[in-house]
């Protein structure tokens, strides 16, 4: 395979930043930068939402370690970014910088782990909730660390009208060390695979959008695999499942998949979908636009289920002569 020179030099110099600061890059049309209370913090973020009509539901995005909000609005090319994406179709989407990253980072210079992440996650959520700009209901859609959490939140702190779950780029077994989060190069390998799989310039327009991984999160990292036989069972939502081909932080063979689907038995629908020309930062890549695509497709399918639920209740009165 050929490598792109141009992409080698980015990926090798893709700078590393201070812990708390964020360029200052302008967002796109439909885009704004957000700040919302969580609690004893205020959390960042990006929103985007549909110009000419109230939105179908609410998405809210939470990013992996040692990325932002600003994943999910990939400036490489215009077909990666999800928030544009979302409003266009008709959904509002909020990418939120949990706590540690964005303007929480100077408040919380080392961080939260999990637990403490999902109780000011969950009050976010609920203030997004607040001004009824919600649709049918809420997708929690999460990559990496986010997915953890969003687990966490579905089991523990679930919001009002939650849909459903859309997981990346997180399994229940790593196929690394832990200790690996806190290293350099071989950490970029993992996080991107080929880099054909990224249009030229992404770690250049991609910057905005990395950040250091806080101290207590990456302490965390190890003690997801004793905490998913806890935390998964008690799901109670439909989940979506998605591996890139070229996922190397998570082992995603047959029988890993099956014992991650095996741990979410309560939950009424598990999807697992395998993404080809994919590597684990899904959202940054060509393969970006095919992803969230079948996200809100995802989203489709749980408000039709929620609608027929309402039904078969009587909670919704029929519509029929």
């Amino acid at each position: 395979m050929t490598l792109d020179k141009g992409l080698t030099t980015e990926i090798i110099a893709a700078p590393t930043r201070t812990l708390g600061t964020q360029p200052a890059v302008p967002v796109p049309p439909g885009v704004r930068r957000i700040t919302v209370p969580a609690g004893s913090v205020t959390l960042s973020g990006l929103q985007s939402e549909p110009s000419h009509s109230p939105p179908r539901a609410l998405v809210v995005a939470l990013h992996g370690g040692g990325m932002s909000a600003g994943y999910f609005d990939g400036q490489a090319h215009p077909d990666l970014s999800l928030l544009r994406l979302g409003a266009h179709l008709g959904y509002r989407v909020v990418a939120l910088d949990r706590p540690g990253y964005g303007v929480s980072a100077a408040q919380l210079p080392h961080g939260r782990p999990l637990a403490e992440q999902a109780a000011e996650v969950a009050a976010a959520v609920r203030q997004l909730a607040s001004d009824g700009a919600v649709g049918g209901g809420v997708l929690l859609l999460g990559h990496s660390f986010g997915g953890k959490l969003a687990f966490l939140l579905a089991a523990e702190q679930a919001p009002e009208g939650l849909l459903g779950l859309d997981v990346s780029g997180c399994g229940t077994r790593l196929a690394v060390g832990p200790e690996q989060v806190r290293q350099g190069g071989s950490v970029r390998r993992l996080n991107w695979g080929p880099l054909s799989l990224y249009p030229s310039g992404t770690f250049q327009a991609g910057a905005a959008a990395v950040a250091p991984m806080p101290q207590r999160e990456a302490e965390s990292v190890g003690g997801w695999e004793g905490l998913s036989t806890q935390v998964l069972p008690r799901v109670r939502v439909p989940v979506r499942l998605t591996f890139a081909e070229h996922e190397a932080w998570w082992r995603h063979g047959d029988e890993d998949v099956a014992e991650v689907v095996g741990r979410l038995a309560g939950a009424p629908r598990v999807v697992v979908d395998r993404l080809p020309g994919a590597g684990h930062n899904i959202s940054l890549g060509w393969a970006a636009r095919t992803y969230h695509l079948r996200v809100l497709a995802f989203v489709e399918e749980c408000l039709r289920a929620s609608d027929r639920t309402q039904v078969l209740s009587g909670s919704v009165p029929d519509a029929g002569p």
